[in-house]
């Protein structure tokens, strides 16, 4: 892999703090990985952000026992964020906004070209859930990270919802739907592409 390849960082951001459950946005994220090695894209690992005492506020570090300094420093190591959340209540997860929340801290970490410090840097998102609501939760997300400094490709969003009112995860599929594993592709090609622009071709503030 060359030096100027991108890489990625994947952020699961289920209710289920114990890493060791299963989890349908895991395996969504999966899929996207999957799809990123194709241009070999690596993603380094996948947070699960439930794991993790990431304390309410919206600076960078909110003191003592607070995990997000050490997870924003390294989800900014890489070029492209993989956001990854269930739907609950027909809307991103708890978790996702608190995630979100911290990355308003970005907004007042700009440098002398008034850059934040995601700038350059790209995020897609991977979404599941059992209810309508994916359009949505990615308009939350996408809104969210757009006024921090994320860079959003086109076909930014890969998700998948099940039969309303119905009791199928995702992870419970025998296959994945055709439809899915395409989106992915075009997520992943999109996103690698032009990635690899902005790091040959930073934005200049």
């Amino acid at each position: 892999m060359s030096t100027n390849t991108p890489t990625a960082i994947a952020i699961n951001c289920t209710l289920k703090g114990d890493e060791s459950a299963v989890s349908s946005t895991d395996s969504m994220i999966q899929v996207v990985q999957k799809a990123f090695a194709e241009h070999d894209v690596k993603v380094a690992r996948t947070i699960r952000a439930a794991a993790h005492n990431i304390l309410p506020g919206v600076t960078s570090d909110e003191g003592e026992g607070d995990d997000w300094p050490s997870l924003r420093e390294e989800i900014l190591k890489h070029d492209i964020l993989i956001f990854g959340t269930p739907i609950w209540m027909g809307q991103i997860s708890s978790v996702a906004k608190r995630v979100l929340e911290r990355m308003d801290a970005f907004l007042s970490e700009t440098d002398d070209q008034g850059r934040m410090p995601s700038y350059g840097k790209l995020a897609v998102c991977c979404i599941v859930g059992n209810e309508d609501g994916a359009h949505w939760a990615s308009s939350q997300i996408f809104q969210s990270l757009n006024d921090t400094g994320w860079t959003i490709p086109p076909v930014a969003n890969c998700y998948w919802v099940g039969e309303a009112m119905g009791s199928t995860d995702f992870k419970d599929l025998k296959q994945v739907p055709d439809k899915v594993t395409q989106t992915a592709a075009m997520v992943a090609s999109n996103a690698a592409h032009l990635a690899g622009l902005l790091k040959g071709s930073p934005f200049p503030g």
